[in-house]
């Protein structure tokens, strides 16, 4: 049995990216994604809006943040997680290994 785990979404990013350095010097940015979209659901057009925090994490993904212009539309895609903060909140989180802007 395998398991698939692969989210392709659309969207803009609303502000900067943060990145921070683990304590292993491992890179991870962090930013938001905004979605907005008509789909079909049981035969009916229905407005779609979304929001979920993208994580880049390596040195080898931080030449992606170079296509996160401020309100341009980029396609990420990558792999979801359960991610829970210091404050003990928890969140569904992309971890992406694509990105390609739209504009």
């Amino acid at each position: 049995m395998s398991s698939v785990n692969r989210l392709v979404l659309t969207g803009t990013v609303p502000r900067a990216p943060k990145t921070l350095t683990g304590i292993n010097g491992v890179p991870h940015s962090y930013f938001l994604l905004e979605h907005r979209s008509m789909q079909m659901e049981a035969g009916h057009k229905r407005p779609v809006y979304c929001k979920i925090q993208v994580v880049l994490s390596g040195h080898d993904t931080q030449p992606l943040l170079r296509y996160l212009e401020l309100g341009c539309n980029i396609t990420v895609a990558g792999f979801v997680g359960w991610q829970q903060g210091r404050d003990g909140q928890s969140k569904l989180v992309l971890h992406a290994d694509t990105i390609e802007p739209i504009c």
